[in-house]
């Protein structure tokens, strides 16, 4: 997956965790739909404890734009996990620093 340069600084990052694929979708739809934001790739995570969760997949969601858009989707995208399979951990980061933006560009989406 080839994925484009664009300049975030500035932007706040929201992270929102969900169990399974699916439920990460709807999420993302949601909070698009509720703010002017954007996505950036997803991210996985398949635990050691997988077996014992609702869906053993967890996937992060991440969107960017200006503070409160992404304190408005984040409002919506949870709602919706919330709704479905549920929420890990969900947490906004204002101005992520540079070594921080690196960071959010990992995925494991794309590796087997």
């Amino acid at each position: 997956m080839e994925q484009r340069e664009t300049d975030n600084r500035g932007l706040a990052v929201g992270l929102l965790e969900v169990y399974g694929l699916v439920c990460a979708f709807m999420a993302a739809d949601a909070g698009c739909k509720a703010a002017d934001v954007s996505l950036e790739i997803f991210d996985k995570n398949k635990p050691a404890n997988a077996d014992a969760l609702p869906v053993p997949l967890l996937v992060t969601v991440k969107f960017r734009g200006r503070v409160a858009d992404v304190r408005e989707a984040m409002k919506a995208a949870e709602e919706v996990a919330k709704a479905t399979t549920g929420i890990v951990v969900s947490h906004i980061i204002p101005n992520p620093t540079e070594d921080t933006e690196k960071m959010l560009t990992i995925s494991a989406l794309d590796k087997d």
